[in-house]
């Protein structure tokens, strides 16, 4: 271990977004590499030798260690990162170990994958605030596209979504004050992207092309119905 890296981690600019990535699985290491390619100073920590050789290069660094031992986790320096990102999700009881490890170190802002209610219920009664169920977001992202017309979902709150939808004919070449679609459908046009292949930001003057694609927000239930009126 590069002893002169890990001090020179202390002493960063700790203005710089750093974040230390616990557990390099399907979830973690996808999430590891995204963050390393958008630039983000990316620690990637795994048990497992064949993962840690697989990700070198690719993330900041990378390294091997048991992340439930207090020990291991000093040496890196993990307190230092702007946050941390347990990845953990076969091995409940490491998943544990390791956010109520990082919590009593004084970790600023940790994130902890959770794979059951059960586990984010623990994870939340250790003061995790950012727990992630990956498997059922996605579940549940993925039932909202198969059953409608929508091309893409992000759901924000429980009942506050975002979705990508082709124009309905009936508000084809009106403008979106004659159209009123927020009075008649309860949702709001934010987007427009038009033949020109350009997102442009939608106002009452703006006239919707056939085909073109719309980012729409709402309650779950109108938006779905506004995508399926094609």
């Amino acid at each position: 271990m590069d002893n002169h890296f890990w001090s020179r981690r202390r002493d960063r600019d700790t203005s710089a977004t750093s974040v230390a990535v616990i557990g390099l699985g399907r979830f973690g290491g996808a999430l590891a590499v995204e963050l390393a390619r958008s630039g983000t100073e990316v620690l990637g920590v795994d048990a497992n030798e064949d993962i840690v050789q697989s990700l070198n290069g690719v993330l900041t660094h990378v390294v091997r260690a048991d992340s439930t031992r207090q020990a291991a986790l000093d040496q890196l320096g993990i307190a230092d990162f702007d946050r941390v990102v347990v990845g953990i999700g076969s091995d409940i009881q490491a998943s544990i170990l390791t956010t109520s490890l990082l919590k009593r170190m004084g970790v600023r802002s940790v994130w902890a994958k959770a794979i059951s209610e059960q586990h984010g219920l623990i994870l939340e009664q250790l003061g995790i605030e950012h727990v992630i169920f990956p498997e059922a977001d996605m579940g549940r992202r993925v039932a909202h596209l198969v059953r409608g017309q929508m091309l893409d979902y992000v759901e924000f709150d429980r009942d506050l979504v975002v979705a990508k939808t082709t124009a309905p004919s009936e508000i084809v070449g009106r403008t979106l004050e004659e159209s009123a679609v927020r009075r008649r459908h309860g949702v709001t046009i934010v987007k427009i992207k038009a033949a020109d292949g350009e997102w442009h930001a939608a106002g009452a003057s703006s006239v919707v092309g056939e085909g073109d694609t719309l980012i729409v927000i709402g309650p779950v239930a109108r938006t779905e119905r506004f995508a399926a009126l094609q």
